[in-house]
């Protein structure tokens, strides 16, 4: 069989770090099937050069100048994927060309768009992201309803799925992520005040803003600080200017994009990771923190749960007084190794190799 794969989004964090670790394994384990993967001319030569390291011959490299979310992917790609004789098409993320008609496996990270403005568009005038939402609604009904199947990410995402967008439960297979080795170096410390974690965007569902509220209303160490890591954007200009009329004692810090050894000394040396998200798909940072032996302080929605089991404090994402408390224990000479011990074993219950192995399970499960 040749299947293709969508790695259009290589090099973005989220989807990109799915895509990435789903080629790397299934290239490793499956020796059988032939692999078509189109990727975008800028990505093209790291793609190349990362993927020949594994010295296997079932591979070939399909250049698309084909960005997501935009007319060319609904009416070009569908004629590039036609060529190439696809016995099966995976997209690794929801936006998918409607004309294209041959079997696909689609992965759904979340349904958050379905609940919350998210994205660009959100900072939009209402017109505009009437529209696109819109668009987003049709395409995601039009690629569930025709997927051969469903990669979702929790049970969580595959609940929303059967709940919102009436797709069948057999149809969707709930395959967890993992934690990527270069994650979990030995590193000296980053920031030797005592902190709490924060890593990803911060779209207006990720509530960090509450999350930041509490840690000023927390009794902590005079020298504590909030530490955020994510790709600067639209919605972290914001908080800055935010951040600057209420943190007068600078105790907030952005450090941006860092690489995966600076995120595993931040995440091994943080008092504590925070999710204070209002609604996940999985929650990989949790995943992350875990496997680096990080106190856990997240949400009680069912995705954290799914992920952190009974190894996180969780709390209610919309009481302040509540987030405040779990900061403070973070922060407090309360012994906190039993949390610390049973998130560590339990993020050895995932892993990405697992992940290809069900994904390769699906693809032959579904012709």
């Amino acid at each position: 069989m040749t299947i293709g794969i969508d790695l259009r989004l290589w090099n973005q964090t989220g989807v990109g770090r799915y895509t990435r670790n789903l080629v790397f394994n299934l290239l490793k384990i499956d020796k059988n099937n032939k692999y078509v993967l189109f990727v975008r001319k800028e990505d093209f030569k790291d793609v190349e050069n990362q993927i020949s390291k594994l010295k296997t011959p079932n591979w070939k490299l399909k250049i698309v100048n084909v960005p997501w979310h935009s007319f060319k992917e609904q009416l070009l790609f569908p004629q590039i994927l036609n060529r190439e004789n696809l016995g099966l098409m995976h997209f690794t993320y929801f936006s998918v060309p409607v004309l294209y008609k041959k079997p696909y496996v689609l992965t759904v990270h979340d349904l958050t768009l379905n609940h919350f403005k998210s994205g660009k568009s959100s900072t939009r005038n209402f017109l505009i992201y009437s529209l696109k939402r819109n668009a987003y609604l049709y395409v995601m009904n039009r690629a569930t309803k025709n997927a051969k199947g469903i990669i979702a990410v929790s049970k969580a995402t595959k609940h929303e799925l059967s709940d919102h967008m009436n797709v069948a439960e057999n149809k969707i297979a709930v395959i967890y992520e993992g934690v990527d080795a270069s994650v979990l170096k030995e590193t000296k410390p980053l920031i030797h005040e005592p902190y709490i974690l924060y890593v990803g965007n911060v779209y207006p569902h990720k509530n960090v803003e509450s999350a930041i509220l509490a840690f000023f209303k927390a009794k902590k160490p005079a020298s504590s600080k909030f530490v955020f890591v994510g790709k600067e954007d639209f919605f972290y200009k914001k908080l800055r200017e935010k951040i600057q009329k209420l943190d007068k004692k600078k105790q907030v810090l952005f450090l941006g994009f860092v690489d995966d050894t600076s995120l595993s000394s931040l995440y091994k040396n943080a008092n504590a990771l925070i999710m204070p998200s209002l609604m996940e798909g999985f929650g990989l940072p949790v995943l992350e923190a875990m496997a680096n032996k990080c106190l856990i302080l997240c949400s009680n929605i069912s995705s954290l749960r799914e992920v952190a089991g009974s190894s996180a404090l969780y709390f209610n994402p919309n009481d302040i007084a509540d987030i405040a408390d779990k900061i403070e224990f973070a922060f407090s000479d309360e012994d906190k190794q039993e949390f610390i011990q049973k998130g560590f074993i339990r993020s050895k219950e995932f892993s990405w190799e697992k992940m290809a192995r069900q994904t390769l399970q699906v693809y032959e499960s579904r012709l």
